[in-house]
């Protein structure tokens, strides 16, 4: 049986070696529709897993209600220039979620205030953040060097800092900073930490981390106070905000929307008067996420699919010319004792041929391509290898089942009439 099938496969080949480009040809079609698959899997699995990647660094846990300024009415944009417009969180907000929320793990409060940054020739801007010790492991930050901002730094109003990593590079790029003084604003500060490269903001919308100056939020209350004035095209404005954000740690994710909604109904009580705060859910985005992601890889399957079909088309009709070819080769074969069976297995071995060699170069061109796509655009791509499997199973099933009908079609043909084929 073994040798049968050998010796099936070794004409089966021999068939196809005798029309080299026609064989080439039809292997285009599974080779695109293979690359296709994985390239454009792989392309939606790196979008994809960027994209859940920034939600989970927020926190599936976390909570972040941001002050955000409310629209400009007329009311007041008419106001005295001098009036500070007053939105978003206050610290009485903070008091009211600890006592509405008890059982939260940690409450964080969370203040921004742009300044400049200097440190002897060198300056640059920056945010200014006021924040508590707790910060540091509900955004799941690290500390490069140095220490992070304590309890004791709180209570006491210290100026002391800690330096985002970018921050840190651009103020200290041949030493040490630990232990420097860096002027924030008017008032200087001493060096206590700098935080490890992050690559991202502390929220949805809030300011990126590695460019930020972190200090004690009763230290940034006192030395900045809660006005902030705005300069832009020779006019200003005046913003008072206590808070820029509050972030709610829960203990369990089960925890997160029972909390969300409890936390939507403080704010609809107490800032129903203007559209100034609003809150965030990384659990409720992560899970939308991960719905788009199976939405765009299933879009992404079917249009990689129809490449996949248009091969398998090209493969029958290829078939279907060399089953009318050899005609009167089938009949002979037949006249000698061969059995349908026999006719079927040399197609099939044909056309399965055909799809694996095409699938194989499908599998290197689709590995490779989304390689190209990364180091050419800098878009990140991953290739799972459940992609490759898929694609080149996907590849060899449609291939040997397009070849079944031609396959057939030779079988059944009667001896008789295939002998008088010309």
């Amino acid at each position: 049986m073994i040798q049968g099938f050998v010796r099936t496969t070794r004409l089966g080949v021999k068939s196809l070696m005798l029309h080299k480009l026609r064989s080439s040809l039809t292997m285009l079609g599974l080779l695109f529709g293979v690359a296709a698959v994985i390239g454009m899997l792989s392309i939606g699995e790196g979008a994809s897993r960027a994209a859940l990647e920034r939600i989970k660094a927020l926190g599936s846990t976390n909570i972040i209600l941001r002050s955000k300024k409310p629209p400009q009415t007329e009311q007041s944009s008419s106001g005295n220039v001098w009036d500070a417009q007053f939105y978003g969180l206050t610290y009485r907000d903070a008091r009211r979620i600890a006592e509405t929320l008890p059982e939260a793990r940690r409450i964080v409060q969370v203040r921004e205030t742009p300044c400049e940054l200097r440190v002897g020739a060198r300056w640059e801007s920056s945010i200014a953040l006021g924040v508590e010790p707790a910060f540091l492991p509900v955004t799941n930050m690290a500390v490069a060097l140095g220490r992070w901002l304590t309890a004791i730094d709180l209570d006491n109003t210290r100026n002391v800092a800690v330096l985002g990593a970018q921050t840190a590079e651009n103020l200290f790029p041949l030493e040490n900073p630990i232990g420097k003084l860096v002027r924030v604003n008017s008032d200087r500060y001493s060096v206590v930490g700098v935080l490890e490269h992050l690559g991202r903001a502390s929220g949805s919308v809030g300011p990126p981390l590695d460019q930020c100056v972190f200090v004690p939020l009763t230290t940034s209350r006192a030395r900045f106070g809660d006005v902030t004035t705005i300069r832009s095209g020779g006019s200003f404005s005046r913003e008072r905000v206590e808070l820029n954000e509050i972030k709610v740690q829960l203990h369990e994710t089960e925890d997160v929307l029972p909390a969300a909604n409890v936390l939507r109904t403080i704010v609809r009580n107490h800032h129903s008067s203007q559209d100034d705060v609003s809150i965030t859910v990384p659990l409720e985005l992560l899970r939308e996420e991960e719905e788009k992601k199976r939405l765009w890889n299933f879009m992404l399957g079917c249009m990689a699919g129809i490449s996949l079909l248009v091969g398998g088309i090209g493969i029958m009709n290829v078939m279907l010319a060399t089953v009318t070819e050899r005609t009167r080769e089938i009949g002979i074969r037949r006249a000698l004792g061969a059995k349908k069976h026999h006719i079927v297995e040399q197609f099939l071995v044909e056309t399965g041929v055909l799809s694996a060699i095409g699938g194989l170069l499908g599998v290197a061109a689709g590995i490779g391509f989304p390689w190209v796509i990364q180091s050419l655009f800098n878009q990140r791509t991953i290739t799972l290898p459940e992609h490759v499997v898929l694609a080149f199973g996907i590849s060899t099933a449609i291939g040997i089942a397009f070849g079944i009908y031609p396959a057939w079609r030779a079988a059944s043909m009667d001896p008789v009439e295939a002998l008088r084929h010309e």
